[in-house]
């Protein structure tokens, strides 16, 4: 059982984000750190989170009241309104009664959840009409993920003819350009109206996943050598990226090398290639089983150059795999990767400190009993053979009828 101080330490560390060390999560570095499995360490840091808000719960564990496999359960529906009951629930019943209590209070929190989507669903709604001075008027109700799409669409849409006024400004005269700055409510009725132009004028049908989801970047060849190099590296509907961006996305990715005159007009256009073949991508995800950054686990890796191509890296097996996340963070965020004369790699965090392969192992005192003791005692904490037992007295668990009577939203529930 893990002590009510580790819960305290990993909440304090996951705030901090003292994993953040090129790991993905909390969860992630415990997973590298301590050996548990991922699935595990996330219920930890979920466990550790929960209890700050629940303190009954916590002072029961801290006493040893309840085992960490009941808080577990518990944690997974108490809510500050409902920590009380649920603690007696917890003190009352073995650990295989509170998994089951759990799970039919959980059936009962869907239900209630599926009745108010059901509302959510009937109550949507949609009115437009024509006001007395002819405008029209728009009215309505969305479901919250209906909402959401639309809060975006408009946020993209004001974003497009902001630009696009940028634009025009810059190209107009200073007395042709006006001074009103159009209200919220305003560029909010331009954006709407610049979605339903849009959908008319392109359709409807998003299109093919694989055209809505290429991303296109041009870049000169001197930015893929040197950050500061003059040149272009943007994307292909405007915007730009940064140099290491390009590097990245160049790492693993189809090229196509166009040769530009002094005009600017396109001389030559070579043909598209890939810059891993598919035999050496074979080859790499059977030898690299994977994201090579220490602690990942990541099954799926981008082929990434140790020495750019751009820059005379070859394009062999001296590349390593590296999962989305890490790729980005080794190109953007400073950490550094190089490959040691014995093959293996060798990590280095921002600051050039070596991130090691496997954790050091942690010391552990002489009597780890007498320590634990120790600790109880400073803590004021009683432990016996009677501390964690349960009031079960062998009597049948009617699970609907615990939950008709401490579920709030049940037909038989209290306040």
């Amino acid at each position: 059982m893990p002590p009510p101080r580790a819960c305290s330490i990993i909440r304090e560390f996951d705030n901090r984000a003292g994993w953040n060390t090129g790991f993905r999560s909390c969860a992630a570095w415990l997973s590298w750190r301590v050996g548990l499995d991922i699935g595990a360490a996330r219920e930890r840091v979920r466990v550790a989170h929960a209890l700050e808000r629940l303190p009954r719960l916590a002072q029961a564990l801290a006493r040893g009241e309840l085992s960490y496999a009941k808080v577990r359960a518990l944690t997974r529906v108490a809510t500050p309104e409902t920590e009380e009951r649920l603690l007696a629930v917890g003190r009352a019943g073995t650990a295989d009664h509170v998994e089951r209590i759990v799970r039919g209070w959980r059936r009962m929190d869907r239900k209630a959840e599926a009745a108010e989507d059901a509302r959510r669903h009937r109550n949507r709604s949609l009115e437009t009409y024509h006001g007395d001075d002819g405008m029209l008027v728009i009215r309505g109700r969305l479901a919250p993920e209906v909402g959401a799409l639309l809060v975006h669409a408009l946020t993209a849409a004001r974003e497009a003819l902001y630009q696009r006024a940028r634009a025009q400004a810059g190209d107009a005269a200073p007395a042709d350009v006006s001074a009103e700055t159009p209200t919220m409510a305003q560029q909010q009725a331009d954006a709407l109206g610049l979605l339903a132009e849009t959908a008319l004028h392109h359709g409807i049908e998003p299109g093919t996943p694989g055209e809505r989801y290429q991303v296109v970047v041009h870049v000169d060849a001197p930015v893929l050598v040197e950050s500061d190099a003059p040149g272009e590296s943007a994307l292909e509907h405007g915007g730009r990226v940064s140099a290491e961006t390009s590097r990245r996305l160049a790492c693993d990715a189809s090229r196509v090398v166009m040769r530009h005159g002094r005009d600017g007009r396109v001389v030559e256009v070579a043909a598209r290639t890939r810059t891993i073949p598919p035999a050496l991508r074979r080859a790499l995800d059977h030898r690299d089983r994977g994201c090579r950054f220490p602690g990942c686990g990541s099954r799926f890796g981008q082929g990434h150059h140790i020495r750019h191509w751009a820059r005379g890296g070859p394009t062999k097996l001296s590349l390593a795999l590296l999962c989305r996340r890490h790729h980005r963070i080794v190109h953007e965020e400073g950490y550094q990767v190089d490959r040691q004369p014995d093959g293996e790699l060798q990590f280095r965090r921002p600051d050039g400190r070596p991130l090691p392969q496997v954790p050091s192992s942690p010391e552990v005192p002489d009597d780890p009993v007498q320590v634990l003791r120790r600790r109880h005692g400073a803590d004021g904490l009683v432990l016996n053979g009677r501390t964690g037992m349960s009031g079960w007295l062998g009597e049948h668990l009617n699970v609907a009828d615990a939950i008709d009577v401490l579920h709030p939203m049940a037909d038989g529930g209290g306040s």
